[in-house]
């Protein structure tokens, strides 16, 4: 009977020394396999960090291109190039890197903060130069704008000048009034045939003007036949570029007063019957003229 107690008794120790094993064991595996579950979380976690890490160090590289087309300015382009070089540089430390080392992980994070500040900068530089450009630009605008404008009112005060001064040129040419001509016989009266015609005769007035040069003027008289050929003697004035043969030259003095002048010219061939034409020139200009017919 004793015997038997103490068999029972070893034998519970036993069982209960097996179950506490057993709750141990199970203990221990959960343990471990709620380590296991809180490493594989915190390396997706890491893997995941690092991923979003090389995106952002893509993204300051792709940043730092862009900004170079944005200036024109060759010495903030170098520094631009210099920083995304370096941006590449670490990105590709950052994948040659595990994602389990968590010092080189944490030094690249620190990079990370210090090329977002590097590149916050550029952003403001570049930013504070497309204003003062555009500022600049627009000065520019506008000062062509005032330089065509002041070229426009040049040349409009150009324009107006010369229309003055065609005017004044106008205003200044002597005019020719009252211009009567006809032929004269032997006896000094009016001859309406030719063959008696032995001069003719060509009297107008130089009108009153005042904006005309004063002094001697050279007045040419030219008569043309029926057939447009010119009774000359040789002499020529010039007239619009060019010259032409004249029939009578008087010169006279202009005062700028009214003044009346008679002219001859003596014929000294035989001519046709018809309407002849007179015209009278000074200055270069045509100032007057008439026509008359001879039977």
């Amino acid at each position: 009977m004793k015997n038997k107690n103490i068999i029972i008794i070893i034998t519970t120790m036993l069982i209960a020394a097996l179950a506490a094993i057993v709750i141990y064991l199970a203990y221990r595996t959960n343990k471990v396999e709620n380590e296991n579950l809180q490493m594989q979380e915190l390396q997706q976690l890491a893997e995941m960090d690092k991923l979003e890490m090389e995106n952002e160090y893509e993204e300051f590289a792709r940043q730092y291109q862009e900004l170079q087309t944005q200036i024109n300015n060759d010495s903030l382009i170098a520094q631009l190039e210099k920083e995304q070089q370096r941006v590449e540089e670490l990105q590709e430390e950052l994948r040659r890197t595990k994602s389990n080392d968590a010092a080189e992980i944490m030094r690249l994070k620190k990079e990370l903060a210090t090329l977002r500040e590097i590149l916050r900068q550029y952003v403001m530089q570049i930013d504070s130069l497309n204003r003062l450009n555009q500022q600049l630009n627009q000065e520019n605008e506008n000062l062509r704008t005032e330089n065509q404008q002041a070229q426009q009112h040049i040349t409009s005060l150009t324009s107006e000048k010369e229309t003055l001064t065609d005017k004044v040129a106008i205003a200044s040419q002597l005019d020719a009034t009252g211009v009567s001509a006809f032929g004269k016989n032997k006896k000094g009266k009016a001859a309406k045939k030719i063959k008696d015609v032995k001069k003719f005769q060509i009297s107008f007035t130089i009108s009153r003007n005042v904006t005309a040069q004063t002094g001697m003027k050279s007045i040419y008289v030219r008569i043309t036949t029926p057939t447009g050929e010119a009774l000359t003697q040789g002499g020529t004035f010039p007239y619009e570029n060019r010259t032409l043969e004249y029939s009578i030259r008087k010169d006279i003095e202009y005062t700028g007063e009214e003044q009346g002048v008679t002219v001859y010219w003596d014929v000294n061939q035989t001519l046709l019957a018809g309407t002849y034409r007179a015209d009278i020139f000074a200055d270069g200009h045509r100032i007057g003229g008439t026509t008359f017919t001879l039977e």
